[in-house]
């Protein structure tokens, strides 16, 4: 024990090794004569003001370059570069529950600081495929519609895909407050201000918050601190989970996150690809979602949301996540701007695991409720204009007849709480309707729509 407390101490306590300033360009500093890994903690001295922390991003011929976490303000040639730690370490804690904390794991919400017990590093390995138990249970999101249409387990990786404005941040509120899980960890990459606070106290609320830790960067913060936030939130996702806690990870969102690393990569000289994002982020988002999900000791079931450029779902950073997590949910502008919330596309969304978690009669009664909604979906023009006549089709008549009854089953409002159980229950009941005897026309045979 003693022996390894000070091999982590060797690795952590400051060194002699420096360097010097030779050159800045943009917001990147290059330093000569300094020998220092990648991902390493160093500091600039200035003439004037205390010294500026930054983070080994890569090496350019002789240079090491270094990237400031407050920017380049008062940096001059011939500055001296101090080594403060070999890698970067967060500390970690049951005291962090209910706090808000930075990318460095400090607090910030103006309280005293916890005394954490326990320091681990940011870059840690995924676990071993080889060693990841199979996903068999179910977990309650709190969201009728995901519960019911696309139940998630312990452990799944889900992407949440939404332009800006179609309600992220109330559903993910909505899963903090009403999950089954035991702890939220969640990360709020890029937020603007004020809509941390409003996240805290309007979405999440103090029931949410009790047993959350919330990891912020905001948009201002350097592009470094906004992509270790996200790895901080990840680490301390894997601390509850590593004492057998299941854990609900929270992420808003990925895209800013790769954005950040898009603008590392591209201060390390990398070169660009589709986009302008350079190779290293496509490298970096799988080794950070692969660090979510089960073990033999607990899991970490994970919500990436993806803000999608002009509700394009196909673009780079959304096409890559889709093709790394467990399901996608859409939540779809339109169904927004009809006041449908959660404004999630059913017939666009799904979850890969659903058929390993419910059962046969839960499984078949979704694919009806599916089924109607895709009916009703092809035939909505002729509907609404009144050129279908009823009678016509069965299944566009069901479909028709129960279309107010799908659309409050998939609403929900914010304080209305619900289970995987209650939300299979409704659903069941839903879809024995389907079987109802329609009430029979009327003589004359009237159109849908016709006065």
């Amino acid at each position: 024990m003693i022996a390894s407390l000070r091999s982590r101490l060797s690795q952590m306590m400051p060194t002699a090794v420096t360097g010097s300033v030779v050159e800045t360009f943009g917001t990147t500093t290059a330093v000569a004569g300094f020998p220092v890994p990648i991902g390493a903690v160093v500091e600039i001295v200035r003439q004037v003001g205390p010294p500026i922390p930054a983070e080994v991003i890569g090496f350019k011929g002789d240079y090491t370059l270094v990237y400031p976490l407050t920017g380049v303000q008062g940096i001059r040639r011939g500055n001296q570069v101090r080594l403060k730690q070999s890698f970067r370490t967060v500390g970690v804690g049951d005291q962090l529950l209910g706090r808000i904390v930075d990318a460095h794991g400090q607090c910030v919400d103006n309280l005293p600081p916890p005394t954490v017990g326990e320091r681990v590093r940011l870059d840690r390995d995924p676990p071993n495929a080889i060693n990841r138990p199979r996903i068999d249970q179910s977990i309650s999101t709190g969201i009728r519609a995901i519960d019911g249409m696309l139940t998630c387990g312990l452990g799944q990786r889900v992407g949440i895909f939404a332009g800006s404005g179609v309600g992220k941040s109330v559903t993910l509120g909505m899963m903090a407050r009403y999950t089954s899980a035991d702890v939220n960890v969640i990360a709020l990459i890029g937020e603007r201000g004020r809509e941390v606070n409003d996240f805290i106290e309007r979405d999440l609320g103090p029931e949410g918050m009790a047993r959350s830790v919330v990891v912020v960067a905001t948009s201002d913060q350097p592009a470094i601190q906004r992509m270790q936030a996200a790895m901080t939130a990840t680490s301390i996702a894997e601390y509850f989970r590593g004492f057998g806690k299941n854990v609900l990870f929270l992420m808003d969102s990925v895209t800013r996150f790769a954005m950040a690393q898009r603008e590392i990569g591209l201060a390390a000289g990398e070169p660009p690809t589709t986009k302008g994002y350079p190779p290293s982020m496509f490298a970096l988002l799988p080794r950070l979602v692969e660090r979510t999900g089960r073990t033999m000791q607990g899991s970490i079931t994970a919500f990436y949301t993806v803000l999608v450029e002009g509700d394009d779902t196909n673009e780079p950073v959304a096409d890559t996540v889709r093709g790394l997590l467990d399901g996608h949910i859409i939540l779809s502008r339109k169904l927004a701007g009809k006041g449908h919330y959660p404004a999630i596309d059913i017939m666009q969304s799904i979850s890969r695991l659903m058929n390993d978690l419910v059962s046969e009669e839960v499984r078949t009664g979704a694919l009806i409720i599916r089924d109607l909604l895709a009916t009703y979906a092809e035939n909505e023009d002729l509907i609404n204009i009144g050129a279908y006549r009823q009678g016509s089709n069965p299944r566009i008549d069901m479909a028709i007849r129960l279309k107010d009854e799908i659309d409050r089953f998939l609403r929900q409002r914010v304080d209305e709480r619900c289970t995987v159980e209650s939300a299979h229950e409704q659903l069941l009941a839903l879809v024995r309707k389907c079987s109802m005897p329609q009430a029979a026309p009327q003589a004359a045979g009237p159109r849908i729509g016709a006065k």
